[in-house]
């Protein structure tokens, strides 16, 4: 008979296990796109991109998967727990810059090119680095 004491032990070495898989992912998708954001960049896109992603979420016009995983992402980014704590330097705030990215990858796409360019409340220059961090192409 299996005592709770091993049960709990293999749900926490399950779950660690799983984050680090998941903080292998993130470095891996970072590793994969080098070069292509500065983090002063992300960061001036920071705000437009939230205006963005809170516009395409009152679309009735974008499907509603899109809007579901964009309040997933809004959970997370409120939530306290991250994947990387963001006491450690650099990768703290890291793993966050990566999920947004991700994030922002598949609503992107999937909501289309014309919805971004309907909602974008920044620049041209920036809805362009939007776009071509979404993998979209952009008509300007």
């Amino acid at each position: 008979m299996t005592s709770w004491l091993e049960v709990v032990l293999g749900m926490l070495g399950g779950l660690v296990v799983l984050w680090l898989a998941l903080v292998l992912v993130l470095w891996l998708e970072q590793r994969r796109h080098p070069g292509g954001f500065s983090l002063p960049d992300l960061l001036r896109l920071a705000p437009d991109v939230a205006r963005l992603l809170n516009r395409l979420s009152g679309d009735r016009k974008v499907s509603f998967g899109v809007r579901i995983w964009l309040a997933v992402l809004l959970v997370y980014l409120l939530s306290p727990i991250d994947l990387i704590p963001d006491f450690i330097p650099v990768l703290g705030y890291a793993d966050d810059a990566i999920v947004v990215a991700i994030a922002l990858r598949f609503a992107t796409r999937r909501a289309g090119r014309e919805a971004v360019q309907r909602h974008w409340p920044g620049t041209p220059e920036g809805l362009s680095a939007v776009l071509r961090l979404a993998g979209l192409k952009s008509t300007t």
